[in-house]
C-alpha cells in the first residue's frame, strides 16, 4: 500500500511540473526530459508513472479538473446556510478561474484546450470535466428557481426550426449550460486583457441578476447572489 501512495505522489509531482512548464512556454514546451528536471526525478522515474507523454497529458488535465472541482466543492460547503443562488454566483467565479492566484492555472487550462481540439483523449477529459460540471450548476440552478433537481426534466432534442414560446421559469440545465460556458469565456477574455477580474465578476454578477428579475427565483436567501 505505502508504494502506490508512493506513486500516486509522484504521479502528482510530474503533473505539477507539467503546469509550470506550461505555463512558461505552452505546452510544446513539455518534454520528458523537461519535466523530469522540473520535478527533481529521473527519466526513469517519469516513463515508470508515464509511458508516453500524451499519457502524462491525459494525467495533468484531469489533475487540473480535480483542483478546480475540489474548489467548487469547497466553496459550496463552507456557508451552508446561503442561498443557492450565491452559491451559484460563488462557483461560477471558481470555475472562471478569476483569482490572481488561479491565473497561472487558467494560462495551463487555456493551453489544454486548445491541445484538446487535436486530442480526442484530452476533448474526452474535457467533456467529462465539464459534465460533472454542468449537473453541480443544474442543480442549483433548480434549487435558487425553487424546483425540484430530481425533477429536472432530460435535455430536448433540438428542433430544426424551434418555434418561441413564453418561459414562465428559466430551465435549469439550459441555464446552467449558458453559465458554465460565460465562466469559461471569461477565463480568456481576462488573460489576453479584454477585461479585468474585477470587470468579469461583473459580467457573471450582472447576468445572474438579470436571470433572477426575470422570474427565476432566489432560493432560500432569494435575490442577486452575493459576493461574487
Amino acid at each position: 500500500m505505502p508504494r502506490q501512495v508512493d506513486h500516486e505522489e509522484r504521479r502528482r509531482l510530474i503533473a505539477g511540473a507539467v503546469c509550470g512548464l506550461a505555463d512558461e512556454s505552452g505546452l510544446e514546451g513539455v518534454t520528458l526530459r523537461d519535466v523530469a528536471g522540473r520535478a527533481g526525478v529521473s527519466m526513469g522515474a517519469v516513463q515508470r508513472c508515464f509511458r508516453t507523454r500524451d499519457e502524462m497529458l491525459l494525467f495533468t488535465l484531469g489533475h487540473i479538473g480535480e483542483r478546480i472541482g475540489e474548489r467548487v466543492r469547497a466553496r459550496l460547503v463552507r456557508s451552508p446556510a446561503q442561498s443557492a443562488a450565491s452559491a451559484l454566483g460563488h462557483a461560477a467565479t471558481e470555475v472562471a478561474l478569476l483569482r490572481e492566484e488561479h491565473r497561472a492555472e487558467a494560462r495551463v487550462w487555456l493551453a489544454f484546450v486548445a491541445q484538446a481540439a487535436v486530442s480526442a483523449p484530452l476533448a474526452e477529459t474535457l467533456r467529462t470535466n465539464y459534465a460533472s460540471l454542468e449537473a453541480v450548476f443544474t442543480r442549483l440552478f433548480a434549487e435558487a428557481a425553487g424546483d425540484d433537481p430530481a425533477a429536472v426534466p432530460p435535455a430536448p432534442r433540438p428542433e430544426p426550426h424551434p418555434e418561441p414560446h413564453p418561459e414562465p421559469h428559466p430551465d435549469p440545465r439550459r441555464e446552467a449550460r449558458t453559465l458554465l460556458a460565460l465562466a469559461d469565456g471569461l477565463t480568456t477574455h481576462v488573460l489576453v486583457g479584454h477585461l479585468t477580474a474585477a470587470q468579469a465578476q461583473e459580467v457573471l454578477h450582472g447576468h445572474l441578476a438579470r436571470l433572477w428579475g426575470q422570474g427565476g427565483g432566489g432560493g432560500a436567501g432569494g435575490g442577486v447572489p452575493a459576493g461574487l
